[in-house]
Parts: C-alpha cells; sequence; structure tokens
C-alpha cells in the first residue's frame, strides 16, 4: 500500500511539473540593442558575474560627461556600461551596477528576462526606490 502512495504522490507531482508555465532560458548573454536602435550591447560573462559593453553605435562620440577628466577622450565604443551584475534570486534578474554614458554616473542596477528575446534594464538611485529603465530586445 505505501508503494502505491508513493507512485501516486510522484505521478502528480510530475502532472503538476508538466502543466507549469514554461521559464525563461536564463541566459541574457549575448548581443542586444536599445529601443532607439542607436546602440548594441553585448552581455557575457565576467568571473561569476555578467557584463555589457557598447559593440556598436550608430553615431560613434567619446565619454565626454565621464567624471574622470582623462576618460573623457575615449571611445564610447568598447567601453563596459553593465558591471559586475550577480543574480538576486527573484527569477531571471540579476543586479550590478550601470554606468550611463549620458550624464556620466554610475547607478544600481538590474537586468532582468521578461520574455523571449526581451530584457529590461533599471538603474536606480536612493537604494532602489526610483528606478529608470528601457527594455532591450536581443539582436538577430
Amino acid at each position: 500500500m505505501q508503494i502505491s502512495k508513493l507512485s501516486a504522490a510522484l505521478l502528480a507531482a510530475g502532472f503538476f511539473a508538466a502543466a507549469a508555465p514554461p521559464a525563461h532560458a536564463g541566459d541574457a548573454r549575448g548581443d542586444w540593442v536599445r529601443p532607439n536602435g542607436a546602440s548594441k550591447i553585448r552581455i557575457s560573462s565576467c568571473g561569476s558575474a555578467l557584463c555589457g559593453k557598447l559593440i556598436w553605435l550608430r553615431e560613434p562620440r567619446k565619454d565626454t560627461e565621464n567624471p574622470d577628466a582623462a576618460k573623457r577622450d575615449r571611445p564610447l565604443l568598447g567601453v563596459q556600461i553593465v558591471r559586475s551584475m550577480k543574480p538576486t534570486g527573484k527569477g531571471d534578474q540579476w543586479k550590478g551596477k550601470v554606468y550611463n554614458a549620458e550624464d556620466g554616473k554610475t547607478y544600481t542596477g538590474f537586468i532582468e528576462l521578461t520574455a523571449a528575446g526581451q530584457l529590461k534594464l533599471e538603474g536606480c538611485v536612493m537604494g532602489g526606490l526610483i528606478c529608470k529603465g528601457e527594455s532591450w530586445s536581443r539582436a538577430k
């Protein structure tokens, strides 16, 4: 009798697992395009974290807003803008730092796979109380 109860429990567990919605692939690595199409970012592994650098710009420019005056003359192409992203434990979400070349500031950042081929990036201030972000599409 014990064996049939165990079999029934395993069968039920298998049924519920099969009926569960599919999970995201969980892999944010790859090339991503901003919504305005002005740049492409490559997310890749950097040690145990994820990082992202600018690999294409529609209009190449320099890092003129960087707070480090010595870096203001460097090209933005190749600059790491997503840094040290580590899993948060909340689904397909990572937390780290995001460099915004438009204002030269580095923010607490989050990246999250939100749908097939979609990655949401947010930069936050005030301990995460105020966040601003955009959704990137996987490059084809």
